[in-house]
C-alpha cells in the first residue's frame, strides 16, 4: 500500500518526527541510537518509528539483534510536489497564514483539556 499525502503530513507534524528524520539524513542508525537523545521511553520512539515508516519516510531492517532505521527520501517527494505549488505566494502571505493556523488550531495544551 502507497502511503499517503495525508499520512506524509501527519507524522511530518511531529517535532519529534522531524527530528529523527534529520538525524537519518546522516547514516542509517539502530533504534537505540535513535532513541539516544530524545528523554523519552524506547516504547514511546518505536510508536514514533511505526508512524513514520507507515508513512513510508523510513524503513526499518533487522540485522542480527538490533532494529535499524534508513531514511526513505523518494516518499517526499509527492509532499514536495504538493508544497511547491505553493512557492507563488509571498513570504509575507505564508507569515499570514501561519498566524491564522495558530489562532485557529488547538494548542497541545488544549488538546489535553
Amino acid at each position: 500500500m502507497t502511503p499517503t499525502l495525508d499520512q506524509v503530513f501527519a507524522a511530518l507534524a511531529d517535532p519529534t518526527r522531524r527530528a529523527i528524520l534529520a538525524m537519518l539524513l546522516e547514516d542509517d542508525m539502530a533504534v537505540t541510537d535513535v532513541a539516544e537523545p530524545f528523554e523519552m521511553s524506547l516504547a514511546a520512539i518505536s510508536k514514533h518509528l511505526n508512524v513514520l515508516t507507515g508513512a513510508g519516510l523510513i524503513s526499518q531492517e533487522k540485522r542480527g539483534r538490533v532494529k535499524w532505521c534508513k531514511l526513505e527520501p523518494e516518499a517526499m517527494k509527492a509532499a514536495s510536489t504538493w508544497m511547491q505549488g505553493f512557492g507563488q505566494f509571498e513570504p509575507i502571505h505564508l507569515d499570514a497564514f501561519e498566524r491564522f493556523l495558530e489562532t485557529e488550531l488547538p494548542t497541545p495544551d488544549e488538546k489535553g483539556a
